[in-house]
């Protein structure tokens, strides 16, 4: 993986680049800062082997103040302290369901909604269990982020897997190896948290 000031440097120019984009009224410098986000997603597919224009066209689809993109997970947990975990469609690997805030949505709203989406439950936020935040170049991701992780209520509905799922279980977070991404680290805290609440677990 490239170095960590020289990934803050990308993830710089890149912001530069965008906001230039967004804001530039003179069509010399619109030409110069399309070029530097050519050469940071050029730069950037080098990295995480994703191809430049696809990178490229991830950028501009996000012009404007240039901020961290925001996520969302969260955990559900079964009577016997078990975790609902998702078999994931895209990468194989095991995490809790979650995924992007959408624009025009708080994140509480977005976790209900992605809950639905994947699981085909209803469930209600009762609290903040964590925050974490990925730098550029982690997980071969180009962007900053800073992911909320949510304490869940069910509240109704049956579960039912959807595209994104290969399997949706309860489990015991200590027996799955191959983990998407934080979301290892995001049960295990997730667990601490459930004992802290509930201590005789």
């Amino acid at each position: 993986m490239a170095g960590k000031n020289y990934l803050d440097l990308l993830d710089e120019l890149r912001s530069i680049a965008q906001l230039g984009i967004n804001y530039s009224k003179n069509p010399y410098d619109l030409v110069n800062y399309n070029r530097l986000l050519q050469l940071s997603a050029d730069s950037y597919s080098d990295i995480t082997g994703i191809p430049s224009e696809a990178i490229k066209d991830r950028f501009k689809r996000d012009l404007g103040y240039v901020t961290p993109k925001v996520g969302v997970n969260g955990v559900l947990f079964n009577q016997d302290g078990q975790i609902l975990l998702e078999h994931r469609s895209d990468d194989l690997l095991w995490g809790v369901p979650g995924g992007w805030v959408d624009v025009g949505e708080g994140p509480e709203t977005a976790i209900a909604r992605e809950f639905m989406e994947e699981t085909n439950l209803v469930v209600e936020p009762l609290g903040i269990i964590k925050f974490y935040t990925r730098l550029p170049g982690q997980f071969n991701q180009p962007h900053t982020s800073v992911h909320i992780v949510y304490h869940c209520k069910y509240i109704s509905g049956e579960l039912k897997k959807s595209h994104e799922s290969l399997e949706l279980s309860f489990r015991d977070h200590t027996t799955i190896k191959n983990w998407h991404k934080d979301h290892g680290e995001q049960a295990a805290d997730a667990v601490q948290y459930l004992h802290k609440l509930i201590p005789e677990i």
